[in-house]
C-alpha cells in the first residue's frame, strides 16, 4: 500500500469540510494534488475550467448559488495569477472561497526560477483574512481547516499556498509537542444578535416614522418572512440593492424593485421621499441614491461590523444576522394604521411596470434589447438560476425581471467584472444540477471569454440532471455600457475604435460544440427563442441582435439630462440621430397617459 502524501491529505481535508467540486486549470506545480486527485477517485470532482480566471468565478458562482464554500485550485506563477480577478470577486461581494494554489519546489525558491512568483506579495491583499504556506506535513490540517473556516466566519477569499514538492511528501499529522498545533473540523452554527437597548433605540426610531424605507442586500437573503412582517407593520416599501434582488418576491406590491443606476423609478421616489431609512444587510455604496443627509432618520441591521454605519448617517447601528436581529426587533414595532405611504408606494411600482412594457415595446433596428428581457420575465421557471454579466445587459436584467417563487440570482456586484456571467451559471450548475440556470450576457463579455467558456458547458452537461443552461447574448457589435457613460457623463460620443467590436457567430459555435444555437434578428422571433431554449433538452445559446441606440436610462434622469446626452449626439454623425431619437422615445414613456401603448411596428 502506497504512503499518504500531503496531496492525499488536503484532499481528504476537503471531503471531511463536505467540499464536492473544485474549479480548476492543471499545472505542474499542482502535478502533486493531480496525482492525489487519481488516487482518489476524483473525489471531490476536479472540474476543468478554460482558464483559472474562470475557475476561480466559477468557484464563485457555486458558493452564491449552493451558500457553501466555493473551491478553486491553479498551479504556480501565470496559473495563480489568473486566479486574481475572480478571488477579488469573492472578496468585494463576501464570497466564501478557497483558493489552492501550487509553488515552485522549495529549494528553488529564491532562484529566479521559472515561474517563481511571490505569492504572499501577490495575494496579500485579496486574502488579507487568510493565507498562509504549507512548508511541512504537520501543518496540512490546521492550514485547511482555517482557510475553510475563515472563508466561512468571514465570508471572504482565502489562499492555501502549496509548494510542488511538499505536495508529494509522506503525509505526517502533527504531534501532541511544542510548536505543534493540533486542529478540527467540526464548527458550530452561530447567530450574533444586538443587545436589548440597541434594538429598544431602533425600535423607537422607526415607530416614529410615517414614511418608512427599507432597502435590503443579500443579506437579508435569510430573512424572507422577517423582512416581509416588518414592511407590513411598519407600512414600509421596500427597494433592492443588485446582490439582493433574489432577497424578496417582485409579486409584493411594495417591492420597488432594484436600487441605483441600474434601478427603477419607484425605488428612485422611495428614497427620494421617505422620513425613515431601514437597511438591511446591504452596504449599496452609490449614497447619492439614498435618501438626502438630514432629510431621513436611520436604522442600519449588518452581520459585519467593520461594515456597519457605512454609506449613511445612520442613528442606530445593529450588529447581527439579519433573520435574528428583525425576530427579536419585531415585538417592539408598533403597526402603522395610515397606509397612504405604502399605498403611494405601490401606485408607483404598477405605473412603472406599465413604463417597462412601453419601453420594450418599442420599434429598435433590428430587436429593442430592454424587449428581450421582458419578454423572458413571464418565460421564467420559478426555479430559475438566473446570472447576468457587467455592461448595459445589467440594466435589463435589474428592471425587467420579476423575482418569484424560488428564483436566484446574482452578478459580479460590486466588482462588476465583465465575463462573470457564463462561469456564474456553470458554477450554479453544480451547486444545484436539477435547476435550469440562465446567464444574460452582452456580446463583449461573451468575446472576453464567455466562447470559451462553451467548451465547459458542453464537456459537463451530462453531469447535470437538469440539461438547460441557457447562454443569451445582447448582440450589439458595441461595448455598450461605457459608450453610454461617455456619452451621459463626459458628454461625448464614444471612442469608435475602443467601442465597436466584430460580430461573432454566436449560435453557430454553440452547433459546433453540439449544443443549439439560435439567431434572432426580428422582434416576433424572440419568444419562440426563449421558449425553443427553456425547453430543450441541452444548453442554448440565443444571439439576439439588439439595438446599441436604446439608451438605459437612470431613473433619476430629468428631461434636462435628456436633452444635453441629446445635444452631444446631435453633432456627433454616423447616425447617432437614431440614439437622440430612442432615448426620447424611452423618456417619454414615462408621462404619458397609463392607458396609451406604443406598440413595435
Amino acid at each position: 500500500m502506497s504512503k499518504e502524501t500531503v496531496g492525499d491529505r488536503i484532499l481528504e481535508r476537503l471531503r471531511a469540510w463536505g467540499v464536492s467540486h473544485v474549479f480548476g486549470y492543471p499545472g505542474d506545480g499542482i502535478n502533486g494534488l493531480l496525482s492525489a486527485w487519481a488516487r482518489a477517485g476524483d473525489d471531490p470532482r476536479f472540474i476543468q475550467a478554460r482558464h483559472e480566471e474562470m475557475a476561480a468565478l466559477e468557484a464563485v458562482g457555486y458558493a452564491k448559488f449552493s451558500e457553501r464554500v466555493g473551491v478553486c485550485v491553479a498551479t504556480s506563477g501565470p496559473g495563480a495569477v489568473h486566479l486574481l480577478n475572480g478571488l477579488y470577486d469573492a472578496k468585494l461581494d463576501h464570497v466564501p472561497v478557497v483558493a489552492l494554489v501550487g509553488q515552485t519546489d522549495r529549494s528553488a525558491m529564491g532562484g529566479s526560477y521559472q515561474q517563481e512568483v511571490d505569492l504572499h506579495s501577490l495575494f496579500k491583499d485579496v486574502a488579507a483574512d487568510y493565507l498562509e504556506t504549507v512548508n511541512v506535513p504537520e501543518q496540512v490540517p490546521n492550514v485547511v481547516d482555517r482557510a475553510v473556516r475563515t472563508a466561512y466566519a468571514r465570508r471572504a477569499p482565502t489562499v492555501v499556498v502549496i509548494p510542488a514538492d511538499v505536495q508529494q511528501l509522506e503525509y505526517s499529522p502533527p504531534e501532541h509537542a511544542h510548536k505543534m498545533i493540533p486542529s478540527s473540523i467540526d464548527a458550530s452554527g452561530w447567530t450574533p444578535v444586538p443587545d436589548d437597548r440597541a434594538l429598544a433605540r431602533a425600535a423607537e426610531l422607526l415607530n416614529e416614522g410615517r414614511r418608512v424605507a427599507m432597502l435590503i442586500g443579500q443579506g437579508a437573503a435569510g430573512a424572507r418572512r422577517e423582512v416581509v412582517e416588518t414592511a407590513e407593520l411598519l407600512g414600509a416599501g421596500v427597494a433592492k440593492a443588485l446582490l439582493g434582488k433574489d432577497a424578496l418576491s417582485d409579486e409584493l406590491p411594495y417591492v420597488t424593485g432594484s436600487i441605483g443606476l441600474l434601478g427603477t423609478r419607484p425605488s428612485y421616489e422611495l428614497m427620494r421621499d421617505c422620513d425613515t431609512l431601514l437597511t438591511v444587510g446591504s452596504n449599496f455604496p452609490y449614497s447619492e441614491f439614498l435618501p438626502d443627509y438630514g432629510q431621513a432618520r436611520a436604522v442600519q441591521i449588518d452581520i459585519d461590523p467593520h461594515m456597519v454605519g457605512l454609506r449613511y448617517p445612520y442613528e442606530v447601528n445593529l450588529v447581527g444576522d439579519a433573520a435574528a436581529t428583525l425576530r427579536k426587533l419585531l415585538p417592539l414595532l408598533a403597526r402603522e394604521e395610515d397606509r397612504s405611504w405604502q399605498e403611494t408606494t405601490a401606485d408607483g411600482v404598477r405605473r412603472w411596470r406599465t413604463v417597462l412594457e412601453r419601453r420594450a415595446a418599442l420599434d429598435a433596428d433590428p430587436v429593442n434589447p430592454e424587449f428581450v428581457a421582458h419578454a423572458l420575465d413571464p418565460l421564467l421557471p420559478d426555479d430559475a438560476m438566473i446570472t447576468c454579466d457587467s455592461g448595459s445587459t445589467a440594466n435589463w436584467y435589474a428592471r425587467h425581471l420579476t423575482f418569484r417563487g424560488t428564483m436566484r440570482g446574482s452578478l459580479s456586484g460590486t466588482l462588476a467584472t465583465m465575463g462573470s456571467g457564463v462561469p456564474y451559471a456553470i458554477g450554479a450548475k453544480f451547486a444545484h444540477p436539477d435547476r435550469p440556470a440562465i446567464a444574460l450576457v452582452g456580446d463583449g463579455a461573451m468575446q472576453m471569454n464567455g466562447l470559451a467558456e462553451l467548451v465547459t458547458v458542453a464537456k459537463y452537461t451530462a453531469e447535470w440532471t437538469d440539461p438547460r443552461l441557457v447562454v443569451a447574448v445582447w448582440n450589439n457589435h458595441d461595448l455598450n455600457q461605457v459608450s453610454w457613460e461617455m456619452r451621459a457623463l463626459a458628454g461625448t460620443p464614444p471612442f469608435e475604435p475602443s467601442q465597436s467590436i466584430p460580430d461573432v457567430a454566436y449560435a453557430d459555435f454553440a452547433r459546433s460544440l453540439g449544443m443549439d444555437g439560435i439567431r434572432v434578428t426580428r422582434p416576433d422571433d424572440v419568444e419562440d427563442a426563449w421558449r425553443t431554449a427553456l425547453s430543450a433538452d441541452g444548453p442554448t445559446v440565443l444571439d439576439f441582435r439588439t439595438d446599441p441606440a436604446v439608451p438605459p436610462i437612470p431613473p433619476h434622469s430629468t428631461w434636462e439630462q435628456i436633452e444635453a446626452t441629446s445635444s452631444s449626439l446631435a453633432h456627433d454623425g454616423g447616425g447617432r440621430l437614431h440614439v437622440v431619437a430612442q432615448g426620447v422615445k424611452a423618456k417619454v414613456q414615462e408621462i404619458l397617459p397609463r392607458s396609451h401603448r406604443t406598440e413595435r411596428g
